[in-house]
């Protein structure tokens, strides 16, 4: 039996424009519920809609990023259905002429680059948001309904939860680079539908397609997406097709629970936006929005290889996250040393970050402070063990000067030979087992002397010259 995981995703971006995508009022999270609202978002007969041009400009932003063909074609459609949150009754969308198609995102798999395509991506309005409060009442806050939308649909080119979630976080990093939303999910700025089935590629025997919804993080689309993959595993097994569902993540009980059935497609009755006339984006237009397009992830990672002569893996991982390659560019401009900023950002730094549970944005290092730190290591006033005790001490305690307390402190590091000399053989005086052992081939006795010199000199003692005058003796 050879199976294989089918994963297909569908990704709701809000654009961050100051306004809604109809209308003129403002496009801003956390105002009190139904603050930010107008007849024209709110539905009111006889609105009529208006278009948000930097709306388009995002989506076609967004499209260039990942590849797309960009439709000169503008128009919109109505999707029908009938909910609490949708005040109009029907949806504003692209439907037949999605503004951006044929795209694509590129991972890292263990077999290589994988190119995972992108079919469409188009413009739509968010609906209101439903609050279910403790009395078992449902209240509608529409502050965001109207907001500017673009929905990405992939092609169901993922074989694997992990797959699934380097396209979302390449996806995710991608638009934060662009500057066309924050894309948090925990304010529901990016939202991720996953629909998954499993293959039996020996008997062509599959699974009905699972749509797995209200997923609020990436850990969550994780579980889910391997809990699922797991539940069609045993169906597989079973000769079960399963039913065509809609299923949320519950993370208490760490499964999926069926919301509903989807034994037919929904009929959302689509027709033209008779409102919003038809739009022909010039050529100008779109060449307008590509010549303001920002650096972007790859073309950052090249600039990196050739400017600061990082290795591909450092490169690679510091323009994997935007907020991590403009912190270490401002880092360099102080210290001027790209390969000393690089290895102690991803190592000692990435390390604390994944220590204490945050996001790489959240850091509790300040670039001044960090910088002065680097640059007391970089002309050998402090070793690097001092260094990093510092290092951690910014993290826990937060901003401090390091110059001042490395004075205050008396770590500056001695590199007098004639003060390192006098701890050395004093320390080999004391030590002849430990000569004698390294004279036999154990090397962990060089590494024990190495130990008493740095105690010795209360942990500033240059290790490096240590090193070298232990081993002049040891001759």
């Amino acid at each position: 039996m050879s199976l294989k995981t089918v994963i297909g995703l569908e990704i709701h971006v809000e654009l961050q424009t100051a306004t809604k995508m109809f209308c003129s009022c403002k496009n801003e999270y956390g105002c009190p519920p139904n603050t930010n609202v107008c007849p024209v978002c709110l539905g009111h007969p006889g609105t009529l809609p208006r278009i948000n041009k930097k709306a388009i400009e995002y989506a076609i932003m967004a499209g260039m990023a990942f590849g797309c063909e960009i439709s000169t074609d503008m128009k919109m459609d109505r999707k029908k259905y009938f909910y609490p949150d949708l005040v109009k009754g029907y949806q504003i969308t692209q439907e037949r002429t999605p503004i951006c198609k044929n795209g694509f995102i590129e991972i890292e798999t263990e077999q290589g680059i994988k190119k995972l395509r992108i079919q469409r991506i188009h413009i739509e309005e968010d609906t209101g948001k439903s609050i279910h409060n403790e009395s078992g009442h449902t209240l509608m806050d529409y502050n965001r309904a109207g907001v500017p939308l673009i929905e990405i649909v992939s092609e169901p080119d993922m074989n694997s939860p992990k797959e699934a979630i380097s396209f979302l976080n390449n996806l995710k990093e991608t638009i934060k680079y662009l500057g066309i939303s924050d894309v948090k999910m925990e304010e529901g700025s990016l939202r991720c539908d996953v629909n998954l089935n499993v293959v039996d590629e020996q008997t062509g025997f599959k699974t009905k397609i699972t749509e797995i919804k209200n997923l609020n993080s990436f850990k969550s689309a994780s579980r889910a997406m391997e809990y699922e993959q797991n539940r069609h595993f045993e169906n597989i097994k079973n000769k079960i097709e399963g039913e065509k569902e809609t299923r949320r993540w519950d993370e208490e009980k760490s499964q999926t629970i069926i919301m509903r059935h989807k034994e037919e497609g929904n009929d959302y009755r689509f027709s033209v936006e008779a409102d919003i006339p038809y739009i022909k984006l010039q050529e100008t237009f779109i060449e307008n929005v590509k010549s303001r397009m920002p650096e972007l992830p790859h073309e950052k990672k090249k600039r990196f290889l050739e400017e600061y002569k990082l290795s591909e893996y450092d490169a690679n991982v510091l323009t994997q996250n935007k907020f991590l390659s403009e912190y270490f560019e401002k880092v360099v401009l102080e210290v001027d040393d790209a390969s000393l900023v690089s290895s102690w950002l991803l190592s000692d730094v990435l390390r604390r970050i994944k220590d204490l549970e945050i996001e790489i944005e959240q850091i509790p290092l300040n670039v001044n402070s960090f910088a002065s730190l680097l640059k007391l290591v970089k002309d050998k006033k402090i070793n690097a063990n001092v260094g990093k005790k510092l290092l951690r001490e910014l993290f826990e305690e937060g901003d401090f000067d390091p110059i001042k307390v490395v004075e205050e402190r008396g770590l500056v590091q001695i590199s007098d030979d004639s003060a390192l000399i006098e701890i050395v053989e004093e320390i080999l005086k004391n030590n002849p087992q430990s000569i004698e052992d390294y004279k036999n081939g154990k090397d962990r006795a060089l590494g024990f002397l190495m130990g008493q010199c740095m105690k010795a000199s209360k942990g500033k003692g240059n290790p490096q010259k240590f090193n070298e005058l232990i081993l002049e003796r040891l001759v």
